[in-house]
């Protein structure tokens, strides 16, 4: 069901996105980094569905809280003159790729015991 939802909500970013209108430079790093921080709370919360531990409050506080950290990381860089926000970057897509590699070997593994156990019987 949750990635179900995760799927039209993709679908729906993505007709919405074709008609938004451009986004200046000004803000295009401010919504970079948000982005890259909510895309790491949405591979986390589907890996604690994987877990079995899964909490909507957790995932809501982490989505939010993570972007807006990264977006005041990313203003703060920009006062001191520093590319701070590549800090938030390193650490949100290493967890990213984390995230991801127990995704594939959840479903890898589950691929693989369904297919054994059509084999056994035959």
């Amino acid at each position: 069901m949750i990635f179900i939802t995760i799927l039209i909500g993709c679908i729906l970013g993505a007709i919405i996105g074709m008609n938004v209108p451009m986004i200046s430079y000004t803000y295009s790093s401010y919504l970079a980094i948000a982005i890259i921080a909510a895309l790491d709370s949405v591979f986390g919360g589907i890996t604690s569905v994987i877990n079995k531990n899964f909490d909507l409050k957790i995932f809501v506080t982490g989505f939010f809280g993570n972007a807006i950290l990264a977006i005041l990381l990313t203003i703060l860089g920009q006062k001191l003159n520093v590319d701070i926000y590549l800090a938030a970057i390193v650490v949100f897509v290493g967890r990213m790729f984390v995230n991801l590699s127990i995704i594939r070997r959840y479903y890898v593994d589950k691929w693989l015991n369904k297919s054994q156990n059509k084999d056994k019987t035959k």
